[in-house]
């Protein structure tokens, strides 16, 4: 009779293999999923950024396809991304600015710096609507469909090449 004990490491190794497995076949196994794929965008919780005009679920549900950025000015990805971010706005590419965990002269001193992209901005300088959005850290950007539904989560700089492939597609469809 063989002893449970001696299935254990067996058992747990064929498990860790099947997550593996399961992890290298996805189509893209560095980017993280999301849950909310397909479904409304989470609340909007957040606290005015200065004078900047600040963003509302409504403005998710305004017809057009938008980006939501998760940034902070001590991020230093935020600031590689940050031309890329420019550049959509220039094109007419509604972009939402959510400032995550920062200190707000700073983060305004980034955007007079920089130059502001975001359509509209506000802070979430507790992580609340961060951590509703599932957000795992800076940057992270959504691309939100015309009805407030997310249709593609990235994590991670916004580069050219992200536009071209991932970005692109979906505000092109609408």
């Amino acid at each position: 009779m063989v002893k449970p004990l001696v299935l254990l490491p067996p058992l747990i190794f064929a498990g860790l293999a099947a997550v593996f497995i399961w992890g290298m076949g996805r189509e893209d196994p560095k980017q993280l999923p999301t849950a909310f794929a397909g479904k409304p965008a989470p609340d909007i919780q957040l606290a005015l950024l200065g004078s900047e005009p600040l963003f509302t679920r409504e403005d998710l549900r305004d017809g057009k396809v938008k980006l939501v950025n998760f940034w902070a000015s001590w991020c230093a990805p935020c600031r590689v991304e940050h031309p890329n971010l420019q550049a959509l706005s220039n094109e007419g590419v509604p972009v939402y600015g959510v400032n995550y965990k920062d200190q707000p002269d700073k983060a305004l001193g980034f955007l007079a710096e920089l130059g502001n992209p975001y359509t509209a901005i506000g802070a979430d300088p507790s992580g609340r609507m961060a951590l509703d959005w599932g957000v795992y850290g800076v940057p992270e950007t959504f691309v939100i469909d015309g009805e407030g539904t997310v249709l593609f989560r990235f994590a991670g700089p916004v580069t050219e090449r992200v536009i071209e492939k991932d970005l692109r597609p979906l505000l092109d469809a609408e």
